[in-house]
């Protein structure tokens, strides 16, 4: 593949809902331009952009993929990315690499979830779109009650190219000139028509549709040709800010800057970096640097990508977008500069996780490999993460939905040879104190040789803080360099509190009182003694369980509300409020038990037919009900026997 410049150069996204044709899109165009010589079936496994033996066997993509199509002297870096929900992290990385995005839509499937999470995706990130309606040889397939749909749905500004009446109207409001001579009755001359067009993809209040049968190959000239017409040129592209505010402009006569907007590891080459060039040229052999990691990194050789074939490259300059191997720090996000230069573009948007699972290797002392093969599959998809709960000693993983963690589960087996299992996820409950008690703990051991004796009269009581302590000593009855003993002991006590073994938090603790013996006492004796009077004492003072609170921020259309605030009822969860948000719908802010929520991301998703989405975090801790700690604890209790 040859070299291209900028003006010769379309970065393009496809989107849409899970199924709706973009892969076969892909293999009908390289088709047409003489890179294949059949069609493959995403159902066979021989498609050019879904080539991972998961993608494979599953049927579906799960990451994006780069398929360069060379056309009328034209490369168009069409990026593939998967429909299902719960890879948007990849929807985001392409997002980051493109100028423009096309929007599949099934003919005979229509309107889907997938459809409008696109469209809100191009909203978000600013960019133009058109639609695409695939699949149009199939039965009862209706093209124009389905453009009218997509009208009635998305606005005015969805047009069919053919439609010169509503393609002028459309125009008149890109310029205040052409709207004057719009409403003046004057016909635009055909370089005024044609600016407008363009100018008004650009901005987006001109969203045009085409069709295409991708299986008959029909359409798919038209398609290209608009991608060439109507994408904006990679030299074109609005100057880049960087996280200091500062703008770059697409040259490619700048200083070299490049954009890694995906990793890929590859099991023979290892770690591949996709790198969008965002100012001036890259060739092998440079030396750039890391700007986040601060440290150089060697381009120690480009090539371009189609699928999983490789392309020599020669150079790459400002707009196009090139495959580099086994750099060693460069992570997805980060901005490769010159070390004079230094230039750092704000990094590849990531969602949250939603849903956490715990789990464990099946083979005892594999936790290790199971941390490192997730590390290196989080440089390829870092919309998920393996976390460590210190309370409940679990590991955690956490991600989109259950699709992605099952796939996580079984890269893990497949590259790294490590197969985990998922269990019950504890919660990390807390113990306190609602009432006062006045206790001694005494500790004395005496059976010939050196002895132990501590003793001590603590008051335990409520407080706002983690933990108090002080000492209220007098007349000499223990010496002061046994306190700071004390202290050690009662702290280290409350890792373990006697309901159900839970970390112990918001108690106060008065040393008042207490005596010592000249030879036996020593520090450990008075951490013992200590320890004693602890257990004793929250014992008596009304112990209680506290539970992790969540706050929810949740997205739901409103067709869904009242399903979704009678769920959270259900979760023993409690509606704060809502705004209004201003693209439709109601942003709902709850709070709700963790113990409840476990599984919410899976629910909110069946019961918005996944149009929900929703944040949460920890808010505070509270009592738990009678019942329910009385259950918990019954089960710790069963656990120690």
């Amino acid at each position: 593949m040859k070299g291209y410049n900028g003006d010769n150069i379309r970065n393009v996204a496809l989107l849409g809902h899970g199924g709706c044709g973009k892969t076969t899109f892909l293999e009908a165009a390289l088709l047409s331009t003489g890179v294949i010589s059949r069609i493959g079936k995403v159902e066979d496994g021989n498609t050019v952009s879904d080539y991972d033996k998961m993608e494979i066997e599953k049927g579906y993509s799960i990451s994006a993929s780069i398929v360069p199509v060379e056309y009328n002297k034209v490369k168009i870096n069409f990026i593939d990315t998967p429909g299902f929900f719960d890879f948007v992290g990849e929807v985001n990385s392409a997002m980051a690499a493109v100028d423009a995005a096309m929007i599949l839509v099934d003919a005979s499937s229509g309107i889907q979830v997938g459809t409008e999470k696109a469209w809100n995706s191009c909203k978000h990130f600013n960019m133009p779109k058109m639609f695409i309606l695939s699949k149009t040889d199939k039965e009862n397939v209706d093209t124009d009650a389905l453009i009218a749909e997509l009208q009635d749905k998305f606005g005015s500004s969805v047009v069919t190219l053919d439609d010169k009446d509503s393609l002028v109207e459309v125009i008149a409001e890109t310029d205040e000139a052409l709207m004057e001579k719009f409403f003046e009755g004057e016909e635009f001359t055909d370089e005024e028509f044609n600016t407008g067009l363009m100018k008004g993809f650009a901005e987006g209040s001109i969203v045009p549709v085409l069709t295409c049968s991708s299986m008959q190959g029909e359409g798919i000239k038209e398609i290209l040709d608009a991608a060439v017409k109507f994408v904006p040129k990679a030299s074109a592209h609005a100057p880049y800010k960087t996280v200091d505010g500062k703008e770059i402009e697409a040259s490619a006569s700048g200083k070299p800057i490049g954009f890694v907007f995906k990793t890929i590891a590859d099991p023979f080459l290892g770690k591949i970096n996709l790198v969008k060039v965002i100012s001036g040229k890259l060739s092998s052999g440079m030396e750039m640097y890391n700007a986040r990691a601060e440290k150089a990194e060697k381009i120690a050789s480009i090539f371009y990508l189609r699928g999983k074939t490789q392309g020599d490259c020669p150079g790459a300059e400002a707009g196009d977008i090139v495959a580099v191997a086994k750099m060693q720090y460069a992570q997805t996000g980060d901005t490769l500069c010159e070390k004079a230069n230094l230039v750092e573009l704000p990094g590849v948007e990531f969602p949250k996780p939603a849903l956490f699972i715990a789990i464990e290797p099946k083979n005892k002392g594999e936790d290790e490999k199971v941390g490192s093969g997730v590390h290196k599959l989080t440089e390829e998809d870092p919309s998920f993460v393996l976390e460590r709960n210190v309370e409940t000693k679990q590991t955690l993983l956490g991600g989109q939905g259950e699709i992605q963690l099952g796939i996580v589960q079984a890269k893990l087996k497949e590259k790294f040879g490590v197969e985990v299992q998922t269990i019950e996820q504890k919660i990390a409950y807390r113990e306190t104190i609602k009432g006062n008690s006045d206790v001694q703990g005494k500790h004395k051991k005496q059976s010939g040789g050196a002895g132990q004796y501590g003793d001590v009269h603590i008051r335990f009581s409520p407080s706002q803080e983690e933990f108090e302590f002080s000492e209220e000593l007098f007349g000499g009855s223990i010496p002061k360099n046994y306190v700071p003993a004390i202290e050690k002991g009662l702290v280290e006590s409350m890792q373990k509190g006697p309901l159900a073994g839970c970390k112990v938090v918001n108690i106060k603790a008065v040393l008042y009182d207490g005596s010592y013996h000249d030879v036996d006492s020593n520090e450990m004796a008075f951490k013992i003694a200590a320890s004693l009077a602890f257990k004793k004492g929250i014992v008596e003072a009304k112990p209680c369980l506290l539970e992790p609170v969540m706050h929810l921020d949740i997205t739901v259309p409103d067709d869904y509300m009242g399903d979704v605030m009678g769920d959270m009822n259900k979760r023993r969860g409690k509606i704060l409020g809502m705004e209004p948000l201003a693209g439709g719908g109601q942003k709902l802010m709850a709070e709700a038990p963790q113990a409840e929520l476990f599984d919410y991301a899976i629910v909110l998703r069946s019961m918005t037919q996944a149009r929900g989405s929703f944040e949460m975090n920890f808010e505070r801790y509270e009592e738990v009900p009678a019942h329910l700690a009385d259950k918990i604890i019954k089960e710790y209790a069963a656990e120690q026997e």
